[in-house]
């Protein structure tokens, strides 16, 4: 085997330095495996855009040595960006039955499902893929049917944490693998990749079963009707209220539309146990007295579209907030997110309910590892190299120190960008250049279409607004035979600002004339003059910068 043939490279095209879209390719001589597909959601800056997905122009370029994607968890951060993806790339993808349930249901709305081909694995399974051979490891997180994964290659294993807690008390008992993590670092692993999401919270972070307790104090102790938000993929939680309801004898209706499509999927699949006659719609639910109501919806992050934010402004077609009512936020804000839910819990507050929303509370535990259980899945494993993932890079940075701590050499740790390239061989262990990784952004049914120039041309419309000027000119002569008019869009308002518009048209006047005094015939120089000239001038006159769209139309 040539000396190029030993060589592993490990890629990361999404999920480093930010938190979503996560993504990552694994190289061996000429076979390639993708790591999840994750999607993340878009920055206030980036105007009208519905999601974010990963460039896969490296994987495009590799599309014959792509033998699969392997899939974690079914989280939209792992699995959201596939339906975009898979028009392009059609590989096998391998996935736990929820996992993949939860996929399908996705691939359904974009009418992708025959497409995508499809193999459900099982935790401890191990599959031979090209040079690979990849072993699925269960892992705790807020999602069922997590898995970690260890890759075997001629090069050496490879462990990839996939999103994880500790969790001792699992709400399914089914607890993480720990024997196997320990057994991978007896038997000797390459490099560790490791989530960083929580690296920032010392300790460890609590069991999920802390949450049923804090229910059952609030469920007890509640005289109205019962509201809990969370995440629609937290079934471990749907399962704890859902429960907790049945204990006190109350039924439950769901709205939502995500939250509605992960009820049926994991009811269906057996990872969701409803009690007989539990689920009542929401038009029966209202006929029952309100001690004997509970409600689940979406809207933990006070998305403006979700239900839970249309109860608290009054705007939900069924679901009126009334004093009495108990709402529950049973989730943590996702950074950036922090001013919406406040928002909410306020509106909510002013509607007369009792809102309980502090972490403190014990009505939300994070899915991801605190400092002491990232160290002790170091310690596990044993690797002789380590790369944090999936975190922003400050927790990135932290989590190095801390595998630091525990020993491993600063020299054997690296922090990586989306894009950078790590090769391991035999010789060691290196960076080795970059491949094209960024944000491909997603509006309506656009993929990739709008990019900076058009985000720069909204973000100046939303700021200072447009102004158009039309005017009609003789071909022969250039001289002006009707117009200019000027139309004003969120720049000024007409009937207001008279005074204003006939100057600014005095000045498109001058720009003409000027124009055909220089016989300038080309119609992308008079307009570039006219706006030039009548930018100037409305930014002496008002400070602002509106976009000026000169038309100009020419008859014989």
């Amino acid at each position: 085997m040539g000396e190029n043939d030993q060589k592993l490279s490990v890629i990361p095209l999404g999920g480093l330095g930010e938190i979503g879209k996560n993504m990552m390719a694994i190289k061996y001589s000429n076979s390639m495996l993708v790591i999840d597909c994750g999607l993340t959601f878009p920055e206030n800056e980036m105007l009208g855009i519905d999601i974010v997905i990963p460039d896969i122009s490296y994987l495009l370029e590799n599309k014959d040595k792509i033998r699969g994607v392997i899939l974690t968890h079914g989280h939209e951060d792992h699995i959201g960006a596939i339906p975009y993806i898979l028009p392009q790339l059609n590989v096998p993808i391998y996935g736990t039955r929820l996992t993949l349930g939860l996929l399908e249901g996705k691939l359904k709305e974009h009418n992708l499902l025959g497409k995508a081909k499809m193999q459900c694995v099982k935790p401890r399974q191990v599959l031979r893929i090209g040079p690979f051979q990849v072993e699925f490891i269960r892992v705790s997180h807020s999602i069922a049917d997590s898995v970690g994964l260890a890759i075997t290659t001629p090069v050496g294993t490879i462990v990839h944490s996939g999103d994880f807690k500790f969790d001792q008390t699992p709400i399914d008992g089914e607890v993480m693998d720990f024997s196997r993590f320990a057994e991978l670092g007896e038997e000797g692993v390459l490099a560790l990749f490791s989530d960083s999401t929580n690296v920032e919270r010392t300790g460890y972070t609590l069991s999920e079963s802390v949450v049923g307790e804090a229910f059952d104090d609030t469920f007890r102790l509640a005289k109205g009707r019962i509201i809990v938000a969370s995440f629609s993929s937290n079934i471990h939680r749907m399962q704890q209220v859902i429960s907790t309801a049945n204990k006190y004898n109350r039924k439950v209706a769901i709205t939502g539309r995500s939250m509605l499509n992960v009820v049926n999927v994991a009811s269906n699949l057996g990872y969701l146990t409803l009690p007989e006659d539990i689920l009542v719609d929401l038009d029966e639910l209202e006929k029952l007295p309100k001690n004997q109501m509970v409600i689940i919806t979406t809207g933990s992050q006070g998305e403006p579209m979700s239900a839970l934010t249309r109860m608290a402004m009054s705007d939900h077609r069924k679901v009126e907030i009334v004093p009495g009512d108990t709402v529950i936020i049973s989730a943590r804000p996702i950074p950036g997110n922090e001013k919406t839910v406040s928002r909410t819990v306020d509106l909510l507050f002013k509607q007369g309910a009792e809102v309980i929303y502090e972490e403190v509370s014990g009505i939300h535990v994070s899915g991801h590892a605190s400092q002491e259980e990232l160290k002790m899945m170091i310690n596990l494993v044993k690797p002789k190299y380590f790369v944090p993932i999936h975190g922003e890079y400050r927790m990135l940075i932290k989590h190095a120190k801390l595998a630091e701590e525990v020993g491993i050499p600063s020299d054997k740790i690296f922090i990586l960008e989306n894009g950078q390239v790590i090769d391991f061989t035999s010789k060691g262990t290196f960076l080795n250049g970059k491949v094209s990784a960024g944000n491909v952004l997603v509006d309506g049914l656009g993929v990739g279409d709008v990019g900076n120039i058009v985000l720069r041309d909204r973000k100046q419309l939303s700021e200072d607004g447009i102004l158009i000027v039309v005017v009609t000119l003789k071909s022969s002569s250039g001289a002006i035979i009707a117009g200019p008019d000027i139309v004003s869009r969120g720049f000024v308002y007409v009937r207001e600002s008279e005074e204003l518009l006939e100057e600014a048209k005095s000045k498109v006047r001058q720009s003409l004339e000027k124009c055909t005094k220089k016989n300038i015939k080309e119609w992308s120089t008079i307009k570039s003059n006219i706006r030039d000239n009548l930018g100037k001038f409305l930014y002496e006159k008002t400070k602002r910068r509106p976009m000026v769209l000169p038309i100009i139309m020419e008859v014989p």
